[in-house]
């Protein structure tokens, strides 16, 4: 199909969703489907909950609605759906309040606002999502206050459905000048919501407060239709055009909120508490929509510490939103930001991204108290890795005992314009760690805001970072170096766990080429266990440790793997790397490397490239780096 004809296929899809007749015929629709009459907090929970929710084992949550945008503030969203969205939506007080995002710049309270706002959107135009307004009415809104006060108690008996609120002035004046009170000639219509249309979805951002005005928000008057109107109380002579009149049956979005002048905040105690606003010469204007806004930790201290603000202080919700403090969430943020650029296309070696996130996280995370915890392992505990010595029951208490974590910190925006930086200056198409690492120092060293304390922290983490670099790079080259890694992984694997079981059950081994009884291997056990330190008087019980986890992995049904036990795993990574190193070591910092050696190179470099991603620039940088490392 030409992409001409799309246009036509998706001109016939919106005509599609326009609906309009009587209110005799909505209340049908009502009777069918009492979702049409959502209030906007219910419409918006009912959204994110359309798209999916996911539990594991420990009853946390996922909102599968904020996939693909928001990476790594899981905990952050959970509290945000369940204990604003789904409160309100059941119609609780929460819903009374101004929903406040608050947070460090760059943390992705803004997404999080035009998620919901793209969001409410696509839901408008589906059959779940669908609500109708009264047609002609700048406030398009629920058809169903045009049911008298007195007839709705029977009402919500019958349809089960609590009407809130009541016409505005101009459609109060319509319903008396042109339907003549007949409620049930009234023409209603679907409505499809729309930031552009101005729509159910509104915007407002501070400016000069000389120069703005509330009109902005609740509407003006019409000066030209004076004259023929006769008065400024009559509808007609009134636009009801504010993002307030235009925000309703959906979503008010206050941008910078509390830089806002108090004039503009004023509205909003009687909008949040009562559902209503005041505008021109009018009785109070009922308004459904969520307010939700965003700032920063500073300008919120500030907008608390005066007792003018207690008031609107008191109608807020305040959710705070923090940096994610997971590496491999870090650098799927890193990965979209740089697909959202023109250097797309410009490869960017493995581990450059990660090398950078562990840089980031490590800036956001708080020095724990417990024994034995520093910052590099918390840091791998927050990512899922495991760490001896440690459970999940640490990480709740690690993350307990620093409630403000990830509230500061190096954010997403200054790293991804240091890595944007080493994409423009490099000559090659291809950047690598050392390359980005090299861009975020230099970018402190042009910040004359950072003291030079926390210059010297940051330069400590670019030192740490740069480290768990090296160990990536190394492993790397040295799983590239043998033919089958994973298999002779493995071999190892099942050969260390025969001699273990002898040797922990007292038996022998058969040799497989002889057939006589054998001793298990002590030699080969141990140049195991000493690379993780294992020492002669602990050998015992490392491995009966090991013993019981391969009968809990039989238990369910698991296969135990060289990877399944996390020190062991380390342990046969470290035995391969050592009987390597020589080989690896020569290879790849000889200047002038005969031919077999030429022959081995090539090898690894076309393994690099097939397996892991690497370009021939990168492989060929990552041997000599790596042959350097391991000369030092």
């Amino acid at each position: 199909m030409e992409f001409l004809d799309r246009l036509v296929a998706y001109r016939a899809q919106e005509e599609q969703l326009a609906w309009e007749g009587s209110f005799r015929e909505y209340m049908d629709i009502v009777r069918q489907n009492p979702k049409v009459a959502m209030t906007a907090h219910a419409r918006i929970y009912d959204m994110i909950a359309t798209a999916g929710i996911e539990e594991d084992d420990y009853g946390k949550k996922t909102y599968h609605f904020f996939d693909h945008e928001i990476f790594g503030l899981n905990d952050a969203l959970e509290r945000l759906v369940e204990e604003y969205f789904h409160s309100a939506a059941r119609r609780l007080d929460v819903r009374k309040r101004i929903l406040l995002l608050m947070g460090p710049v760059s943390g992705g309270k803004s997404t999080i606002v035009t998620l919901l706002k793209r969001g409410l959107e696509r839901y408008s135009k589906t059959d779940a999502g669908a609500l109708y307004g009264i047609k002609g009415c700048p406030m398009h809104e629920e058809p169903l206050h045009l049911i008298p006060n007195e007839l709705r108690p029977e009402f919500e008996r019958e349809y089960g459905i609590k009407i809130e609120g009541n016409l505005c002035p101009s459609c109060r004046m319509k319903l008396q000048t042109e339907y003549h009170n007949r409620i049930e000639d009234v023409v209603v219509e679907r409505v499809l919501l729309s930031e552009d249309e101005r729509v159910g979805i509104g915007t407002f951002s501070p400016s000069d407060p000389k120069s703005q005005d509330i009109a902005d928000l609740t509407g003006s008057i019409d000066f030209s239709t004076i004259s023929e109107f006769g008065s400024e109380s009559d509808p007609r002579a009134y636009r009801f055009d504010g993002e307030l009149n235009k925000a309703n049956r959906g979503l008010m979005e206050f941008q910078e909120m509390l830089k806002c002048d108090e004039k503009f905040l004023w509205h909003l105690l009687s909008l949040t508490q009562e559902g209503n606003f005041k505008a021109g010469r009018f009785a109070l204007i009922s308004a459904d929509e969520m307010i939700v806004a965003h700032t920063n930790e500073t300008e919120y201290k500030a907008f608390i510490s005066n007792k003018k603000n207690e008031a609107l202080q008191s109608r807020m919700i305040v959710m705070p939103i923090p940096y994610n403090l997971r590496v491999s969430d870090e650098i799927k943020i890193y990965e979209k930001l740089v697909k959202q650029s023109d250097l797309k296309e410009v490869h960017i070696a493995p581990h450059a991204l990660r090398t950078a996130a562990i840089f980031s996280v490590m800036t956001r995370l708080k020095e724990s108290k417990k024994q034995g915890m520093d910052l590099v392992k918390k840091m791998r505990l927050y990512d899922g890795e495991s760490v001896e010595g440690f459970k999940d029951k640490d990480l709740h208490e690690l993350k307990s005992e620093a409630t403000d974590e990830g509230m500061s910190g190096i954010d997403p925006r200054y790293v991804i314009n240091r890595i944007s930086s080493a994409l423009i200056r490099r000559d090659t198409a291809c950047i690598n760690a050392l390359d980005v690492l090299r861009a975020i120092k230099e970018g402190l060293d042009q910040h004359a805001s950072i003291s030079k304390e926390d210059k010297e922290r940051l330069l400590n983490f670019i030192a740490v970072a740069r480290k768990e670099y090296d160990d990536m790079a190394k492993k790397e080259v040295q799983k590239a170096f043998v033919f089958s890694f994973e298999e002779s992984a493995r071999t190892l694997l099942e050969n260390y766990l025969d001699n273990v079981e002898a040797y922990c059950n007292w038996q022998k081994l058969r040799d497989p080429i002889t057939g006589e009884e054998i001793d298990p291997d002590e030699k080969l056990m141990r140049s195991i266990e000493e690379q993780i330190g294992i020492s002669e008087n602990a050998k015992k019980a490392f491995r009966e440790e090991i013993l019981i986890r391969i009968s809990t992995y039989a238990r369910k049904g698991k296969k135990f793997e060289y990877n399944s036990h996390e020190r062991l795993r380390e342990a046969i990574e470290k035995k391969l790397f050592a009987d390597l190193k020589d080989v690896v070591k020569i290879t790849t910092s000889n200047k002038t490397p005969d031919a077999s050696q030429l022959k081995k190179i090539n090898e690894v470099s076309k393994r690099l490239m097939e397996e892991h991603g690497y370009c021939p620039i990168c492989a060929n940088e990552l041997l000599q780096y790596v042959g350097s490392l391991l000369n030092r």
